[in-house]
């Protein structure tokens, strides 16, 4: 698996390129802003766009989903529900609807050449926010940062959502390389052992 990270927009959101070197055939999560430069450098990655996984529906991670869908309009777009709107005014945590939206739920799988992305619901940061697994990765949007995770003081946020969405995290068997939303990567046996918000999300688990 060859995994590249693109940091765009003001807020340096991580747009993830994922290639199955196998296959040839890759996928794009959070194509968050700078359009255009994302469009070229998939051109550059060598692999053809199989998918684009959103983890959550906030600007920075959406503000170039619609750009790059159209400019490949046979990829499937993967998002939960939640978190898009399909007519009207959007909430603050919703992005517009696109053509090619596939909706996943937890459990779900989306196939990328050989490699097999595990759809897991992880709530709390925004409604419809959602975690991709695959081949030793974890791909966690917003959910969980290196010593962090996403705020909860957002309109659609949740603290006790994100409490379970991290014990979730929490309780996978193994260890995981950790892509988040913003920043650097980690590992999940990293953040079991200093993450504070994982302490505090096992110690409200106990109460």
């Amino acid at each position: 698996m060859e995994v590249k990270t693109y940091q765009v927009g003001q807020i340096g959101t991580n747009c993830y390129f994922v290639g199955d070197e196998a296959s040839k055939k890759g996928c794009m999560i959070d194509p968050g802003d700078e359009a255009e430069n994302l469009i070229r450098l998939w051109g550059a990655f060598g692999y053809e766009l199989s998918a684009i996984l959103v983890t959550h529906g906030h600007f920075d991670h959406t503000t170039a989903l619609a750009a790059v869908a159209a400019a490949f309009p046979a990829t499937p777009v993967y998002i939960r529900r939640e978190d898009v709107c399909e007519g009207g005014r959007p909430e603050f945590w919703q992005c517009a609807h696109v053509s090619g939206m596939r909706y996943v739920k937890d459990g779900d799988t989306i196939a990328v050449g050989n490699l097999i992305f595990t759809v897991i619901e992880t709530p709390g940061h925004t409604p419809g926010g959602a975690v991709f697994k695959t081949a030793g990765a974890l791909f966690t949007g917003d959910t969980l940062f290196a010593g962090s995770c996403g705020r909860v003081d957002f309109p659609g946020s949740d603290w006790g959502q994100m409490c379970a969405s991290l014990r979730r995290l929490d309780a996978l068997e193994g260890d995981y390389t950790v892509y988040p939303g913003h920043e650097w990567s980690t590992t999940l046996s990293r953040e079991r052992a200093g993450n504070p918000y994982i302490r505090s999300a096992r110690q409200l688990g106990n109460i």
